[in-house]
């Protein structure tokens, strides 16, 4: 996922929410959509989960939480669906003229859900505070393209200042951004929630904020009652382009993806994110016209822990081999029922820069060559490997089947290591406690290879989570970074997922397809290119 939208990791194969009523009532009006009348104040029931952390946009890296901070913020542009192409929308203007020195203008009128005025000061204080080392934001990482990033975050020691001096404010609907370095997509970049601004107050109570955010979204937030739901309402006074058709959205848990399934059925809760494996040789047919088959940009791997005592010093052909044991192509089709499209690299399909076969031979199914190349590279260490994954994530029948691959292939014993659900799976990874591997699934946070590559693995970056480090993958990525326009900065990141194949600090599985759907009490369901339904076009029809 998401560092857009959200450097965000993907809690599934199956996402998790819990059982509800379906659309909240009141006030229909003479509006039809083609499906009949429409309650414009009927609430949309989605299935979601707990977010990991206080509802910040700085500190959002999973698909749960980001799916509410996207509701609440829009920031300064946004991605058309379909396309990925960048639509203006608290943004008036973002220029620059040699991709390092970046002019901001805001549009006038846009208020925070309190009434205060959004100005380039809230753009600015929202990025500084991020990006300090004392607020430990996940995501500060993500300004360190920023001028000054060092001063307020430095690598060791104490911080040199509270603002980055690569940020100015010209007027309230205009400011400057510097650079350390050109960066052709910046703009790209800026879609993702973590540059949201926030209003005066968040700053004198930032863990109150957390549990009650004020935004400037199409939503307002009502209410959180932890690990049941998070309920949000319509922003009548919304500038944006995306405009609610619906009264709101609630945000329900569910304890495992097959109680979700279930109830999408019955009509209890209006769209689910992800069918779990076992309902999905089924759900054509259980929902005919409701169910929902598409791509989207995501992609699932297997990643080693490099800081553990089993990977730290690996040789690289143990990994090669590891990932030439994998069948693929038969667990896609057979226990992913065909949902799922096997990988060929690092980077999921629909962005700029994707290329098909970056991973060359080391993703093809090889027994074999798995076997040699293990073997060659001094053995798997104890001989034995665990594949850690959230329990309500619908994720440990493949997890199951990979495991068997490997064992059928290579003699290397494998099992899955189960996290209660998605918020314990996260902290491990987070505290450094990853046994073996983990699973990791990531979706766009902007439309291009980058932020596959170097969110993901450069050296010290908030996505890089098992502390995989390459000089020469470093400076790959610095210099599609440095590179003039954006397609040859896409080109130079090609070269940059090349070296991997050289590295492997991820073993690629497979993209990830949309299979979901949508109950009888609601229409106009789309999903974007980040796997998300659109909620905001969604429609509740009366009852």
């Amino acid at each position: 996922m998401r560092g857009a939208s959200s450097a965000k990791w993907v809690a599934m194969a199956a996402v998790v929410a819990l059982a509800a009523t379906a659309c909240g009532g009141g006030n229909s009006d003479s509006d039809s959509g083609n499906d009949g009348p429409v309650d414009k104040s009927g609430k949309v029931v989605f299935d979601n989960g707990e977010p990991q952390k206080p509802l910040q946009p700085a500190n959002t890296m999973e698909s749960y939480g980001s799916a509410v901070i996207r509701s609440l913020f829009q920031g300064l542009v946004d991605y058309e669906p379909g396309t990925g192409k960048i639509v203006k929308e608290n943004a008036e203007s973002v220029t620059t003229k040699d991709s390092k020195l970046w002019t901001i203008k805001l549009k006038k009128g846009w208020k925070f859900h309190n009434g205060e005025a959004v100005t380039s000061k809230s753009y600015v204080d929202a990025w500084n505070w991020a990006a300090a080392t004392k607020n430990n934001q996940q995501n500060s990482s993500w300004f360190a393209d920023i001028k000054g990033y060092e001063d307020v975050h430095p690598e060791k020691g104490d911080a040199k200042s509270d603002k980055m001096s690569g940020l100015k404010v010209v007027d309230d609907t205009t400011f400057t951004i510097e650079l350390v370095s050109p960066v052709p997509y910046f703009e790209y970049k800026l879609g993702y929630e973590v540059f949201s601004p926030l209003p005066s107050g968040f700053f004198q109570d930032p863990k109150g904020y957390g549990q009650k955010p004020v935004g400037n979204g199409p939503y307002k937030f009502v209410k959180w009652d932890h690990n049941k739901q998070i309920e949000v309402e319509t922003n009548p006074d919304y500038q944006g382009s995306n405009k609610a058709k619906n009264g709101g959205v609630i945000f329900k848990n569910y304890s495992q993806p097959e109680a979700a399934y279930k109830d999408l059925v019955s009509d209890n809760v209006d769209v689910i994110r992800q069918v779990p494996p076992n309902d999905l040789p089924n759900y054509k047919s259980d929902l005919g016209d409701r169910a929902i088959d598409q791509d989207y940009s995501a992609i699932q791997t297997i990643n080693p822990a490099f800081y553990n005592t089993q990977f730290k010093d690996i040789d690289v052909k143990v990994v090669q081999g590891l990932s030439m044991a994998i069948d693929r192509e038969t667990i896609t089709k057979t226990v992913l029922q065909g949902t799922r499209v096997p990988a060929t690299g690092w980077v999921a399909k629909g962005v700029l820069g994707y290329q098909a076969d970056a991973c060359g031979e080391f993703c093809k199914f090889d027994p074999a060559k798995a076997k040699d190349l293990i073997k060659q590279g001094g053995g798997v260490p104890k001989n034995a490997i665990k594949i850690q994954y959230n329990a309500d994530g619908g994720h440990k029948e493949w997890v199951d089947a990979v495991c068997g691959s490997i064992r059928k292939s290579v003699g290397v014993e494998c099992v899955g290591d189960s996290k209660a659900d998605f918020q314990a799976d996260l902290e491990a990874r987070d505290n450094k406690q990853v046994k073996s591997m983990y699973r990791s699934g990531w979706v766009l946070d902007y439309p291009f290879n980058g932020n596959f590559l170097r969110d993901l693995y450069g050296t010290g970056v908030a996505g890089n989570k098992g502390a995989f480090s390459d000089k020469k993958f470093d400076d790959l990525v610095k210099k599609a970074d440095n590179a003039k326009t954006l397609e040859e900065s896409a080109k130079e990141y090609n070269l940059a997922e090349q070296q991997l194949k050289n590295t492997f600090p991820a073993i690629p599985l497979w993209y990830y397809k949309v299979n979901a759907g949508y109950s009888k009490n609601v229409s106009n369901v789309k999903f974007n290119q980040k796997g998300d339904p659109i909620l905001t076009d969604i429609t509740v029809k009366q009852k």
